[in-house]
């Protein structure tokens, strides 16, 4: 009976309504992807002619792919509008043409992207600048209109119209006419309404609640919490007096603190490779992000694979920089992270900006990050808020089970260009502030403007501003952890929980000339990072570890407190002595080496070792894959031209590879912390003893 009526009526209402929606949808979509054709775009760095040239086939296939996701998206939401007008239709007895249903089509998808452009406006303001061709000082005036209970008030404007009046009509004519006229209109707004009411609540707005069970097993959960590029001069309790950590410092004076704790490569694949297996950049392979798929098999015992073999379930989480983690096997059971980012395939499905930016607001959500996982895990965009909620949800799972558990989380809250939610990036920037960086560090989403930007000096950026901004992500990341350790505490898990908050590496604002990770071997703003243990059950709390420490110390100290035997392969040692009273190593010392620059940066000597700038040196050697490598011709050339320095807690060893042979210089961190006054000559015992070592990683 339903089929019957349906086909009867479908000529008069369902027929319009599908049509107006798809013409709608195909005209936006059309001039949607000509734009992007026009304005040609793509993410990551700048790659040759020739090789954007071989993916051809692959770029039309990606722009293919997205402008069919548009064309169904805005589809759906003009089914909306169509349903919308068709209830007015029906009761004023209106002329139900296919034109009156595509103005209809067309008035829902407006208004909802509207709806959604401003909402990301203000909430995540970084998603709009990665994707947007104009300059973000267009969008000042609009967003000073914009607050959170206005778009709240919106939001529900928008719910009441589209789902609400007629989700009433349905019921009121159901109750006075009958259902059977109803279903040409009924049956299409209920299936679009359940996927767009999917599509379109974000993940960030279901509660967690707090669920574990007791375990008789006495081993610890691990739960290590990272955040890309967070400097250790940000925490409170390292000496920043902003109140940036309120929460983080709480856990420094409960637990252990390394205030001296160094990478040996400033870079985020470098410096997970040896904190998660213990080893120097030397022994586990891996010198920088660009790493052909040959050398990702790290055939080396890993923190998170010893764990499992031990019978902890291992589990991985992460936003766009967390890549790596399934990149290079680490021994990680489950994985919810991105695929590597550094994939020429992977970065064209992107898509170009426009339509990427369209797509960008519908696909901040579950559904997105299962259909469109290129658009949901965007670079330069983090998603803080919303890892932090599915942190807590994988808590709740891998609690609920009789083995302990390790879960590493690691998050882009701090890495360039700084891009927080609401309200963060304007919590700590001065509002009269109208320069480019409202709302992100400006041009850095443009691959030749990164590269090009990474050799202008401080004068051509806002850096009080850009300060402020990062001081934003700081606060962002420490409220994120105080969610997870109240999360904790209420599932009754707390006690026998190891908690580490640490970072892959640092950020240079210009302290030497230069800005970025890794770039200068003198400023240790980018090797120093800030670690910190808190185990409620078993470490007594309150302590400054103040001496050297290493990144490859971490994951042998973590293994030590877990109860396992250290493997030989592990060149960092455990610091657990240390926080049960014993003093810690007292020869310890930190190797660092810089990472690949993108260009020459200010500040180095016209005759130091370089090679050609990034979009020279890069290649894709296996196309079917699609990633990212350096050439086999200037891999050695890389590593020998890297800058490289030892340091104890006293003295600092650098090495500057020029063209007429390396040049050495020893600084006393003492009197001289900025490494400017080279006191070689006057401690020749120590220069040669630090020489000794330094040499020793040297290819």
């Amino acid at each position: 009976m339903i089929v019957d009526h349906l086909l009867e009526d479908s000529a008069g209402h369902l027929l319009p309504l599908l049509s107006g929606s798809a013409l709608s949808a195909g005209a936006i979509t059309l001039l949607m992807l000509l734009k992007s054709i026009k304005d040609f775009s793509y993410t990551g760095p700048a790659m040759r002619q020739e090789i954007l040239h071989h993916y051809r086939l692959h770029i039309a296939t990606a722009l293919l792919r997205l402008g069919v996701w548009c064309f169904l998206i805005l589809a759906a939401v003009g089914v909306l509008g169509g349903t919308l007008y068709g209830i007015i239709a029906i009761h004023f007895h209106l002329p139900e043409q296919v034109l009156s249903y595509t103005t209809a089509a067309l008035g829902a998808q407006m208004t909802i992207t509207l709806y959604l452009f401003l909402n990301t406006l203000l909430r995540r303001p970084a998603v709009i600048a990665a994707s947007s061709h104009y300059s973000m000082k267009r969008f000042y005036g609009l967003w000073n209109h914009l607050s959170p209970r206005g778009l709240m008030l919106g939001g529900r404007l928008i719910l009441v119209t589209f789902f609400g009046i007629p989700a009433a009509w349905f019921v009121y004519s159901a109750l006075t006419t009958g259902l059977p006229p109803l279903y040409s209109l009924l049956i299409p707004w209920l299936m679009v309404s359940a996927i767009t009411l999917a599509a379109l609540w974000p993940e960030s707005s279901f509660r967690v609640m707090p669920r574990g069970t007791p375990r008789r097993d006495s081993r610890p959960n691990i739960i290590m919490i990272g955040s890309d590029t967070l400097r250790a001069d940000r925490l409170g309790c390292l000496g920043n007096t902003r109140g940036l950590t309120p929460f983080i410092d709480q856990l420094a004076k409960s637990g252990i603190l390394l205030s001296q704790c160094h990478v040996p490569c400033a870079r985020t694949a470098p410096s997970l490779l040896s904190l998660f297996t213990g080893t120097w950049p030397l022994t586990h392979g891996i010198r920088d992000n660009f790493v052909g798929d040959e050398d990702t098999d790290i055939r080396l015992p890993t923190l998170a694979g010893m764990l499992r073999q031990a019978g902890w379930r291992t589990a991985a989480l992460g936003d766009w920089a967390a890549s790596d983690l399934r990149k290079f096997d680490l021994g990680f059971e489950i994985l919810d992270t991105p695929p590597d980012q550094w994939n020429i395939k992977y970065l064209i499905r992107q898509g170009p900006k426009d339509i990427r930016l369209l797509l960008s607001l519908f696909v901040h959500n579950r559904l997105g990050r299962r259909l469109l996982p290129e658009i949901y895990y965007l670079g330069g965009t983090p998603l803080t808020h919303t890892l932090g909620k599915r942190a807590r949800r994988l808590i709740n799972r891998l609690a609920t089970d009789e083995q302990p558990f390790f879960l590493n989380i690691f998050m882009a809250t701090t890495h360039p260009p700084f891009g927080s939610e609401y309200p963060y990036y304007i919590r700590y920037a001065d509002p009269a502030y109208q320069g480019d960086s409202k709302f992100v560090m400006a041009r850095l989403t443009d691959p030749f403007e990164i590269i090009r930007r990474q050799g202008e000096p401080a004068t051509e950026f806002d850096l009080a501003q850009i300060l402020d901004l990062y001081d934003g992500c700081v606060r962002n990341f420490d409220d994120e952890v105080r969610k997870l350790y109240n999360h904790l505490d209420k599932a009754g898990i707390l006690d026998n929980t190891l908690l580490v908050i640490y970072s892959d590496h640092g950020m240079e604002f210009f302290e030497n000339d230069t800005w970025g990770q890794g770039n200068s071997i003198l400023s240790e703003h980018s090797s120093r990072i800030p670690v910190i243990f808190h185990w409620q059950e078993s470490i007594t709390g309150n302590q400054s570890i103040s001496g050297v420490t290493r990144s490859i110390d971490i994951a042998p100290t973590i293994l030590d407190l877990a109860g396992l035997q250290l493997p030989e392969t592990m060149e960092g040692v455990s610091l657990k002595p240390a926080f049960y009273g014993n003093p810690p190593p007292s020869d310890a010392y930190a190797y660092t080496e810089t990472g690949i620059w993108l260009t020459r940066v200010p500040g180095m000597a016209a005759d130091h070792l370089y090679y050609p700038d990034l979009p020279e040196i890069l290649e894709v050697p296996n196309k079917s894959t699609g990633t990212l490598a350096i050439k086999p011709r200037y891999q050695s050339r890389v590593i020998e031209a890297k800058d490289r320095a030892v340091r104890t807690e006293r003295w600092k060893l650098v090495r500057l590879p020029l063209q007429q042979g390396p040049a050495y210089a020893l600084y006393d961190l003492e009197s001289d912390p900025d490494c400017k006054v080279d006191v070689s000559d006057r401690y020749p015992e120590v220069f040669q003893v630090l020489r000794k070592i330094l040499d020793s990683f040297l290819d």
